[in-house]
């Protein structure tokens, strides 16, 4: 009698972690993140990433966020859904439609004295299963390191944050 090694047929989402400080108050930084309208100005031109609707608003639990962008030419939708907020210090974002098989956002912000540190983790994970693995290594862990290094200068060019 065979056994089937579970272990082996499964594996771990994939997690993006990032972290910078802005020398602006908590208050201020959270309430930029928390317009939705916002999320366009920390996104690479090259995705033509657009927010099509906001509902309710303003963000808070439960508010569903649409949007459209181009990926390497593909035009793509996405819906996100706020699942966890809580003002001025974190919220998360669900990946309810869109291009990946999981994509959860956790949007973190700690102050500290007159400045504040933001903290990104994403967990998100490919559909199709080995090619997606295979599509994560040769294309898109480039292109959401990109992404997220575009963020980090936008927010410092937007709050006066100093260079690395």
């Amino acid at each position: 009698m065979s056994r089937v090694n579970v272990a082996a047929q499964t594996h771990a989402p994939c997690k993006l972690a990032h972290e910078q400080i802005v020398p602006r108050p908590l208050a201020e930084v959270f309430s930029f993140f928390s317009r939705a309208e916002n999320l366009e100005a920390l996104t690479p031109a090259w995705l033509k990433f657009r927010v099509l609707d906001v509902n309710p608003q303003p963000v808070q639990k439960g508010t569903i966020i649409q949007y459209k962008l181009q990926l390497r030419g593909l035009p793509l939708r996405w819906a996100s859904e706020i699942v966890q907020w809580e003002p001025p210090h974190s919220f998360v974002d669900l990946q309810r439609s869109g291009p990946y098989k999981l994509w959860r956002h956790t949007h973190r912000f700690i102050a500290e004295g007159n400045s504040t540190r933001i903290i990104d983790e994403v967990l998100y994970d490919l559909p199709f299963g080995v090619l997606g693995r295979m599509a994560h290594w040769l294309i898109v862990r480039r292109d959401l390191e990109q992404i997220f290094q575009f963020r980090e200068a936008k927010i410092r060019e937007l709050f006066g944050a100093p260079p690395r």
